[in-house]
Order: C-alpha cells, then sequence, then structure tokens
C-alpha cells in the first residue's frame, strides 16, 4: 500500500483539507480510489487528496492556495470522460476538485428560455427539470445519468441531438468560472447578442480543465415538442444512408433531430449480449438508421413527416425495410438498443476505438477506406462502427479477431489510431469529435495539428495559467 499523503507535504494538505472541512476533504485510500481511474481503465492515476467544496467562495480559495504554492489541481464531474482527461496522473502531486456538491439549479427562466446550472447537476437531472417546466434540454449522452454539466461543456459534449440543437458550446450563453488565481469571472448573462469584445466563455468551454474551474452556465432551453416519431431503417450502404439524410434533411428541415448510423456488425454485438436488445426488422441488413422527427405542432405532424421521409426513401430505393415506433415505450426501446452499443462491444474482446468526424458527404468514403486501412493493420479486425451521422461524427471501433488475445490485439493501438486518423486527416475530419483529447490523443495532436495553432493555445494557457497547475499533462 503506498503512503500517498507523504508525496505531498501534510501541512499543505491540511490548508486545503481545512478550506472544505474534513468531511469533503478524502484522504483515505478506499474513498480516494474512485476518483482514480476513469471508465475504460487505461489511466489509473495517484493523489493523496480529493477536494469537494460546496459553494464558488471554496472553490475560490482552493485554486488561490494552488497557485500560491504550485499544487496542480485536476478538476472532475461525473468521472465520465473517456479519454482521461479527468483524472490526475502517477505523480501522487495533483490534487482532484470534485464539482459534484455544485449540483443547485439556480434558476429556471421560462420567458427566457434559459437555465442556470452549477457544474455538478447531473445531466439528466437538468433534462428532467426542464421537462417538469415544461420545456427541453436536448443535449443527450449515454453517460446522461451519471456525467455533470461542467465535465459536459469543459468537453463541449456532443451526443445524438447535435444535428437539431448543437453540441455543448451552442447550448452555452454564459459562464461563471474560477481561474487559477482564485478570481471569479462571473459572466453568467443570458444574452443571444453581445459583442462587446472577446468571447471568453468560448475558451473555458472545451478546454477540459486547463484554464479554469467552470462553476456554473447559462444554458439554453427549447419548447418541448408536441410530437415525436421514431423509425428504424435497413439500408444496404452507408451511401444509401447518406441518401436518405440528404432526403429527411431536405423534408423535414429543423424536425430532423437525429440520425443516427449503425452497421450491422456491432448490431450483432448487441443482439448477442443485451438481454432485452430484439432486432426491430425482420430481416438482416449490413447498415441501419436510427431516426428521429420532433414537431412543434402535433404527434400527427411528427407522424406525417416521418411517413412522407421514408416514403420518398422507398420510391428513391434507398430504404431497405423499416419500422416506425407504435408507442412511447417502442421508440424508448429502439433508443436503448442503439445506446447500448457501447456495452456491447465488451464481451467481444479488446476493441481500438476512434471518435472521429468527416463532412457529412465524406462519410461513405471514409468508411470504405478506413476498412481497407484495417484489414492492413489486422485482417481478421472486426469493425464496430457507429454514431451520429447528421452531424459527421462516428465511434468507428475495431474489435479484435474473434478467439484473438486480447493484449497482442491491443499491441497494434498506435498503428491502428494512426491508419484510421490519416485517412480522417486526408478528408479534413477531426480526430476527436465529442470526446476530447485528454492524455489519450495529446502527443498526437501536438505532433499533427498545425504549429500555429498549437504555438496560440500554449499561449493562452500560459496567459490563464502562468503558474502551470491547472489539469497538467492534458490537451496541451
Amino acid at each position: 500500500m503506498t503512503d500517498n499523503s507523504a508525496i505531498l507535504d501534510a501541512a499543505l494538505l491540511d490548508r486545503f483539507a481545512a478550506i472544505v472541512g474534513d468531511r469533503h476533504a478524502l484522504r483515505a485510500e478506499s474513498d480516494i480510489a474512485p476518483y482514480l481511474i476513469e471508465p475504460r481503465g487505461r489511466y489509473p492515476g495517484v493523489s493523496p487528496l480529493v477536494l469537494r467544496p460546496g459553494s464558488v467562495d471554496e472553490v475560490s480559495r482552493i485554486m488561490k492556495l494552488a497557485t500560491e504554492t504550485r499544487t496542480p489541481i485536476v478538476p472532475q464531474g461525473g468521472n465520465t470522460g473517456l479519454v482521461g482527461g479527468q483524472v490526475p496522473d502517477r505523480s501522487g502531486r495533483q490534487i482532484v476538485l470534485s464539482l459534484s456538491r455544485l449540483n443547485r439549479i439556480r434558476e429556471i427562466d421560462l420567458l427566457s428560455n434559459t437555465v442556470i446550472a452549477e457544474a455538478g447537476v447531473v445531466l439528466e437531472s437538468l433534462q428532467v427539470a426542464a421537462d417538469r417546466a415544461d420545456r427541453l434540454f436536448p443535449l443527450s449522452l449515454g453517460a446522461q445519468g451519471s456525467c455533470e454539466i461542467g465535465g459536459n461543456l469543459s468537453t463541449n459534449a456532443g451526443g445524438t441531438g447535435v444535428l437539431a440543437y448543437g453540441n455543448a458550446r451552442e447550448l452555452c450563453l454564459g459562464v461563471e468560472v474560477v481561474l487559477p488565481t482564485g478570481e471569479v469571472l462571473d459572466d453568467l448573462r443570458k444574452l443571444k447578442k453581445d459583442n462587446t469584445g472577446y468571447d471568453l466563455k468560448n475558451l473555458f468551454v472545451g478546454a477540459e480543465g486547463t484554464l479554469g474551474v467552470i462553476t456554473a452556465a447559462v444554458l439554453k432551453l427549447f419548447p418541448r415538442p408536441k410530437g415525436r416519431d421514431v423509425a428504424w431503417v435497413g439500408l444496404s450502404s452507408p451511401k444509401a444512408a447518406l441518401d436518405l439524410l440528404a432526403r429527411a434533411s431536405d423534408q423535414a428541415g429543423a424536425s430532423l433531430t437525429a440520425f443516427e448510423l449503425i452497421s450491422g456488425t456491432v448490431l450483432g454485438f448487441a443482439f448477442r449480449h443485451m438481454a432485452d436488445a430484439q432486432p426491430p426488422l425482420q430481416g438482416e441488413w449490413p447498415w441501419h438508421v436510427l431516426i428521429e422527427i420532433s414537431s412543434g405542432r402535433s404527434a400527427e405532424d411528427a407522424r406525417s413527416l416521418m411517413e412522407e421521409v421514408l416514403a420518398a426513401g422507398v420510391e428513391q430505393g434507398v430504404v431497405g425495410d423499416a419500422v416506425i415506433a407504435a408507442s412511447l415505450a417502442q421508440a424508448a426501446a429502439l433508443w436503448r438498443l442503439r445506446e447500448s452499443l457501447p456495452e456491447a462491444q465488451k464481451p467481444e474482446g479488446a476493441s481500438i476505438k476512434h471518435d472521429v468526424s468527416v463532412p457529412v458527404a465524406s462519410i461513405p468514403l471514409f468508411i470504405e477506406r478506413a476498412a481497407a486501412a484495417v484489414a492492413t493493420v489486422s485482417p481478421e479486425a472486426r469493425v464496430a462502427c457507429f454514431g451520429h451521422m447528421g452531424d459527421g461524427n462516428l465511434h468507428y471501433n475495431v474489435s479484435q479477431p474473434s478467439g484473438a488475445d486480447s493484449g497482442a490485439f491491443l499491441d497494434l493501438y498506435g498503428p491502428m489510431n494512426k491508419a484510421v486518423h490519416d485517412i480522417v486527416r486526408e478528408l479534413d475530419g477531426s480526430i476527436s469529435a465529442e470526446h476530447g483529447i485528454g492524455q489519450m490523443k495529446r502527443e498526437e495532436l501536438i505532433a499533427t495539428a498545425p504549429p500555429v495553432a498549437i504555438d496560440l493555445m500554449r499561449r493562452v494557457k500560459r496567459a490563464f495559467d502562468p503558474a502551470g497547475i491547472m489539469n497538467p499533462g492534458k490537451m496541451i
């Protein structure tokens, strides 16, 4: 057992603990353990202390002391990130700052269609609060039952609603941020138009806790749809899916709220391993699409739009088979099937994952070229591709060959990433669409991004955090 408390001076740890009180300063190894490992288990960290402040003032005092003593701080929300951006390193000199106790919804303004939520509010709780106020907060993620608003903003979270509503950055109107110096930037304004200088909030949204600590935000709400229809479609190819997307966008416009592409391979994993997964269609199809259409007018309007889109797809020859959910329960079941895909891959063994985006029109070409590239690295590997086709974001995951050695397959992580990411860059895409950079992609970002861009990011980092205490080793 490692005595982590000896890694940082005990007297200094006592000074930090005094700010939040002993009850909220975790030091026991068993208490700290859940904060030191992320969901994929790739980046286990070490820390002598987890601080759980209950107010902005406590966060401010923590950050002021951290800068004075040059103590590295790692902000953490719900600890659901997938690139190791929210966990400390192995040095034992980084303190974890959990924002989970800052969990109040301070205000819902129905006239402005805004909500002020603190960083520790769980995303699903915010969705429920908005629904009770007859409003919609459209950010929707697989981890929404445990991820928190501060983390969503710090990683510029995406999810299934980006097509219609945008990502976390586009849903944010203002922020409250504690700077590394302890100063508090109060920019909790509800304005949709504000051209008074630099847009500071967007420096913090997506910065992964490297510039400051987001403690609250003003977020957009939307009228709750009066009708919502969900359909499952079987298709022959990604090109057919692209054609259907174009048709759906033309006919439904802003009412098209989700368009999810799913490969037959990963869907097969779900049918094998997820207890309640049932095939929505009678036959087998190599590719599938989940479509959601929402209407601000009525359920009948949503159903009419969906039927028009699918009928046009059949007439065009791109829809092979389709089913429209007959009830809210069936619609929820289709969405559960879609959300089960990441979990369904685990029993199939090791997986090399890619969270990428390319221009929507390039998705069929990317899938074709990436499959050939994967075969050069591991000929028998199985591509488990799914994602948010409507906004160009694919989770291009590669599962090990059946019966292969997991360790040997994971040894191919570097060459597999390079093979896939090279194609992404050739198509003017991004190697991180919604998961962030964290530890996982830091070196690749530095090596492949334009040098001027890296230099500018480092200048911004030095300006905000001259002591270098904010989430070191992450992003840049």
